[in-house]
């Protein structure tokens, strides 16, 4: 067995627990999403340089965050177009790709500039695929995906028995990708908060108390160690592997 097959090609974080970090010290929340840049870079660069990786998907900003405080997400949006400028170049010197997946329904004018500036930018790099999900749901998503497929069936492109697992994968966002080996969550709390649902199917869950912001390269590596003392049966038993 060589080193990369232990090694998860995909891996997904829900970067979770930033103001909850902020309260404990008695900071602003705000403060919090700031901190959470450095683990956010700790992992992305970790990542570009672990053999073996090759996708990583971060879970940015759902559809239900534009129900927090309109202060937080002014912030939360400024903070990102921010960190895009600042990462850009490390980011080529890194050779990772960036891909945005989500509805940019909604988002005002210079996010949706600023995300196709990095997309644009990066878009020849080789050595990682990071997908950012912003303004994302996997429900949405899958609900996207069955009208798309509904609208070529009554078009007469599509016969019901085509709808395929298959063809419903190549109407998500994140077609041509393969599913996530690896769901990591940070923050304590132990449940997928419509996150790739249909791309997580199989993917193995490691989750952990420690707040985004403290969330570590050691902290990642720890993951993948988890990762690498199970075993994947994808439904089979011993015999049929």
């Amino acid at each position: 067995m060589s080193k990369t097959d232990k090694i998860p090609a995909h891996v997904a974080i829900i970067m979770d627990g930033n103001g909850r970090w902020a309260q404990a010290r008695g900071l602003e929340r705000h403060e919090g999403h700031q901190a959470g840049v450095s683990s956010l870079r700790n992992v992305i660069y970790r990542a570009a340089r672990n053999e073996g990786v090759h996708y990583l998907t971060l879970y940015v900003f759902s559809t239900e965050n534009w129900g927090r405080p309109r202060e937080e997400v002014d912030m939360l949006m400024e903070l990102l177009c921010r960190s895009i400028v600042n990462e850009l170049d490390e980011l080529l010197r890194e050779q990772v790709k960036v891909v945005v997946v989500g509805d940019r329904e909604g988002m005002s004018p210079t996010v949706v500039e600023h995300i196709d500036l990095i997309e644009r930018e990066t878009a020849d790099c080789t050595n990682l695929t990071m997908q950012l999900c912003i303004n994302y749901s996997a429900r949405s998503e899958l609900t996207r995906a069955a009208r798309r497929l509904a609208a070529k069936a009554a078009a007469g492109e599509l016969s019901p028995e085509a709808i395929t697992p298959e063809a419903i994968a190549d109407e998500l966002y994140t077609r041509g990708v393969p599913d996530p080996d690896l769901i990591i969550r940070t923050g304590g709390e132990q449940r997928l908060s419509n996150f790739l649902l249909w791309q997580g199917a199989y993917s193995e869950l490691w989750f952990t108390p420690t707040y985004w912001p403290d969330f570590s390269g050691d902290d990642f590596d720890a993951a993948l160690a988890a990762f690498a003392g199970r075993h994947r049966r994808f439904g089979k038993v011993e015999e049929q592997e």
